[in-house]
């Protein structure tokens, strides 16, 4: 089986799952990496962000270091266990199993249904626009909600601010479509803060559900959680070695890879070339002419190599 087809497999498992596990009692807990959404009723798993938000902002920043308590006790569990599961398949989470990622496939398999071309990202653009995913992180994952453990907001905005992320994800709004659920699609005008969030959260969802029909993965360029787990790269288990000298920079895996990521192919020192923005949907390794290029491994040794007999079998079998 093709790599990309196995992927198409796995995703569509862990969509199932995730989105509509609960409905056969499957529940996989509130630490994933990945966007499983809370807001929907049949979920099978939570997405980390959710309680990790909720307990940095009900949990004083004196009590993670000096008192101790409850709530930084369940912080560092909370913490460890992602920590865990990001080692365990480090952005595999975001190639393989995320049910929004797995959406945004099917709106690029969407278009090519209908022989729309799908757009490349200017480089420069790219370059600038992949640190928004840090801003999303560190605003509205941890400043915002620390702010308000600290009583620094008044209680009235402290209410109306709680899971500032969660407010304003397009998943939230999206992924409960997929229950039929719509009810998430509003605008709040019961305070400023509701009025701003809300707003914000359906331009920002109009503005992916857009995105992701011209660029694939357009929201993953974004994600808090790309970034959250890109803090593993280098400790992943998981990882995308290349060897530089069997490169002949012929480019096929900057013109598949779904990111766009070109220091794939332009590395021409490091081995490790495991990119912040990739997700490790190998699709680099499948499109390598070369053998021994490029590779994925696991613990240190390769489970998927790049050769040129596996390239050429796989474009005689798609002219079939």
């Amino acid at each position: 089986m093709k790599v990309r087809n196995l992927r198409w497999l796995i995703q569509f498992i862990a969509f199932a799952v995730l989105v509509y596990g609960g409905l056969v009692a499957i529940d996989l807990g509130n630490k994933l990496p990945t966007f499983a959404c809370r807001y929907v009723d049949s979920r099978g798993g939570m997405c980390f962000l959710f309680p990790f938000q909720m307990l940095l902002e009900h949990t004083p920043f004196q009590a993670y270091f000096m008192h101790h308590g409850y709530r930084a006790i369940r912080l560092l569990e909370y913490f460890g266990t992602f920590f865990v599961l990001a080692i365990i398949l480090n952005k595999a989470w975001c190639g393989w199993l995320c049910p929004f990622g797995f959406l945004q496939d099917l709106a690029s398999e969407l278009r090519s249904a209908l022989n729309i071309r799908y757009s490349f990202m200017k480089w420069s653009t790219r370059d600038r626009l992949q640190w928004v995913k840090y801003g999303f992180l560190f605003l509205f994952v941890f400043i915002l909600p620390l702010m308000m453990a600290n009583h620094l907001f008044s209680p009235t905005v402290t209410r109306d601010l709680s899971n500032p992320f969660c407010q304003i994800c397009p998943a939230r709004l999206i992924l409960p479509i997929a229950e039929g659920n719509f009810s998430q699609i509003y605008l709040d005008t019961s305070s400023g803060v509701k009025f701003v969030l809300t707003s914000l959260a359906l331009l920002i969802a109009g503005i992916s559900v857009i995105g992701a029909f011209f660029y694939k993965r357009f929201v993953c360029r974004f994600c808090p959680m790309n970034a959250f787990l890109s803090l593993f790269d280098r400790v992943g288990f998981m990882q995308l070695k290349k060897d530089p000298q069997k490169c002949t920079k012929c480019g096929n895996c900057y013109r598949v890879c779904p990111m766009e990521i070109r220091e794939i192919y332009l590395e021409d020192k490091k081995s490790n070339v495991l990119n912040q923005d990739c997700m490790l949907c190998l699709r680099c390794i499948e499109s390598c002419p070369e053998d021994g290029a490029l590779k994925a491994t696991y613990l240190g040794k390769a489970i998927f190599t790049s050769s040129s007999k596996g390239f050429f079998e796989r474009q005689n079998a798609d002219k079939k």
